[in-house]
């Protein structure tokens, strides 16, 4: 008995990873196809559809590695950097140097009077920086919406913001992502290097990119659309004319809305800045009630998945690896509303 246990918890946990019949919801407890997920898990829930991952999903995505193939997803930052026009700039500050250390001499165990002959020095920095540069992860506290900024689960600006950071669904409460991932190349689909200003990612793009690549999003994937702009990042994002010539194409809400509600993605990032493509079309923004970032406020504010921005996809799209592991773990900085400079990992 104990042999055929065994047995039936293997092939569910590779039904489960395939995405096949027998587990059309992927494990979802409260995802519903037409749906999605939406402020389902109590009044006081502050992590949204990441609720779902479970040991078991965790266990079956990394039965997707089987080469040992670790992909960096990251991109560096510096003070250099390319950012959304929104967020504040970024400087490393040497706070302590070998020089500093010897010719302040404020620190008594560091002089050689206090025993240091032998010049002992070290390296620190100061480091200030927004909480949504680089390769990021947007936490469920980021954006608010309607004339009392509300954001997911009906919490409120006014109650859980201030001076000091969010105290609510800030970066702290996204657990390790350890899922499931799909990257859906629409550039490459598009037989294009980067996808032009503004170009708005549909269904139709998405379907047609994932039956080329021969793989399909299931309940619980994490799904990272390739547009081509990190392409242009370099060493640290520098050249900010050409990103910007890039960086504004991405998903409509009408493909948000289906890879949510119709193939149950748990986050839905991309290698832009935004994920969603600018300016919105009136129908989109009017769709959520008017937005300048309707795809955000339907994600993050209404259905409670998180965003994922400027990852790098394009060693993973060079290979042709369309499904891996993703994993993910954030800055555990409290108040913080996204996870920033990230280095993400695919696995094969």
């Amino acid at each position: 008995m104990k042999a055929v246990s065994r047995c039936l918890l293997a092939v569910a946990a590779l039904a489960l990873a395939a995405g096949g019949a027998d587990a059309q919801d992927g494990g979802m407890k409260k995802w519903t196809k037409g749906k999605g997920w939406g402020w389902v898990w109590g009044p006081h829930d502050e992590v949204g559809n990441l609720n779902e991952m479970t040991d078991a999903s965790r266990l079956a995505a990394l039965k997707l590695v089987t080469q040992g193939k670790a992909y960096d997803l990251g991109l560096a930052y510096d003070r250099y950097s390319y950012k959304w026009p929104g967020h504040s700039p970024g400087e490393v500050m040497s706070f302590r140097s070998p020089a500093g250390v010897r010719s302040q001499k404020d620190l008594s165990f560091a002089t050689p009077e206090g025993g240091n002959t032998g010049h002992t020095a070290w390296h620190s920095n100061a480091i200030f920086m927004n909480d949504n540069v680089a390769t990021q992860i947007d936490g469920l506290g980021h954006i608010t919406h309607g004339p009392n900024n509300e954001f997911y689960n009906g919490f409120r600006a006014d109650e859980w913001g201030g001076d000091f950071g969010l105290r609510k669904a800030d970066v702290t409460t996204i657990p390790p992502v350890v899922a499931r991932g799909v990257l859906v190349d629409v550039a490459g689909f598009k037989n294009m290097e980067a996808l032009p200003a503004s170009y708005e990612i549909t269904v139709a793009d998405i379907e047609g990119a994932l039956r080329a690549q021969n793989v399909d999003v299931t309940p619980g994937s994490v799904v990272l659309l390739r547009t081509g702009t990190a392409r242009y990042w370099g060493e640290n994002g520098r050249d900010h004319a050409k990103l910007a010539q890039h960086d504004s194409a991405g998903l409509g809400l009408t493909a948000a809305k289906w890879l949510v509600e119709e193939k149950g993605a748990l986050i839905i990032g991309s290698d832009t800045s935004g994920l969603e493509y600018v300016p919105p079309k009136p129908a989109d923004s009017q769709a959520v009630g008017g937005s300048f970032n309707p795809v955000h406020v339907y994600l993050l504010v209404q259905q409670g998945v998180h965003i994922l921005e400027f990852n790098n996809l394009e060693q993973l799209a060079a290979d042709r690896a369309y499904e891996f592991a993703y994993i993910l773990t954030t800055n555990a900085i409290r108040g913080t509303v996204a996870g920033t400079a990230l280095r993400p990992l695919a696995l094969r």
